[in-house]
């Protein structure tokens, strides 16, 4: 690395822009807390400079002692992040328990990270939610009420898009947001099309899905961006989308930006809530 350059690896890279992205306390309480438990084991590593140094008073040197300070103070720290995440949830269960009283059905859109959800739901519920090509851009669950056809209102809520190899930290931490899903009677299931690693986006999702008790939960297909594809596109002739296709009882080609088979997914969300 040049001197003076920052180097960290995956998970941190993710946490960071995690930071950058939440928007709602209980989305800054998710993300210190998984900063925190990623850099509670890794404490040591940031005091051997002074470690070398050895000596100091009595037998120890003068970064042992520092490091039992800052472990400390990072349980402490996670200590209490654990319960104000945990009263977030108490609350966030009270109103899922509101919700169901309300008899509405609950649609949940998952994915990939940037395939296009939260302009997905701004097109179905016409409503202005921050729509960015960047990754991670909702980590917040937003719920829209929106009508299908004769009327018929539903719940529809965004949640944090998935990535693949998501650290297991970072899915313990998301786990209020990520309980949004949970309470869902059908999950639409958002893929980004044009992408050249939809296939493993998708295992990536259906792998969050199962480590969450979600594998049988109802879900459709929503293969989103299809307007990025080229004219000459024959999907038919597409194994590896085939493949992809018939891991839902339901898919419909859709393009979130354009509007394209919209009409078509409202039909088939409305369909498989009968």
């Amino acid at each position: 690395a040049l001197p003076g350059t920052k180097v960290i690896d995956r998970t941190a890279l993710i946490l960071d822009i995690f930071a950058s992205r939440a928007q709602t306390h209980e989305g800054r309480l998710q993300v210190d807390l998984a900063q925190h438990e990623y850099l509670l084991p890794r404490l040591a590593g940031q005091w051997t400079h002074l470690e070398r140094l050895g000596g100091g008073i009595g037998t120890r040197g003068p970064g042992e002692s520092q490091i039992e300070t800052d472990r400390r103070l990072a349980r402490n720290r996670i200590g209490k992040l654990k319960k104000d995440i945990e009263k977030v949830r108490q609350h966030r269960k009270r109103y899922q328990q509101r919700r169901k009283r309300s008899d509405l059905p609950i649609i949940s859109l998952v994915g990939y990270t940037n395939a296009g959800k939260s302009t997905l739901l701004n097109k179905l519920s016409s409503a202005t939610v921050v729509a960015e090509d960047k990754l991670f851009s909702t980590l917040d669950p937003i719920t829209r009420k929106i009508h299908l056809n004769h009327e018929r209102e539903v719940l529809l809520t965004d949640t944090v898009g998935f990535i693949q190899k998501l650290p297991t930290s970072l899915i313990a931490a998301f786990r209020a947001t990520l309980e949004e899903a949970e309470e869902a009677d059908l999950l639409v299931h958002v893929s980004d099309i044009s992408h050249p690693n939809r296939s493993e986006h998708c295992h990536a999702v259906n792998e969050v899905l199962t480590n969450l008790g979600l594998k049988q939960k109802p879900k459709i297909g929503a293969l989103n961006k299809i307007d990025l594809l080229p004219e000459e596109y024959l999907p038919h002739e597409d194994e590896s989308l085939i493949s992809l296709m018939n891991q839902f009882h339901q898919t419909v080609f859709c393009s979130a930006e354009t509007g394209f088979g919209i009409g078509e997914l409202i039909n088939a969300i409305d369909a498989n809530l009968d």
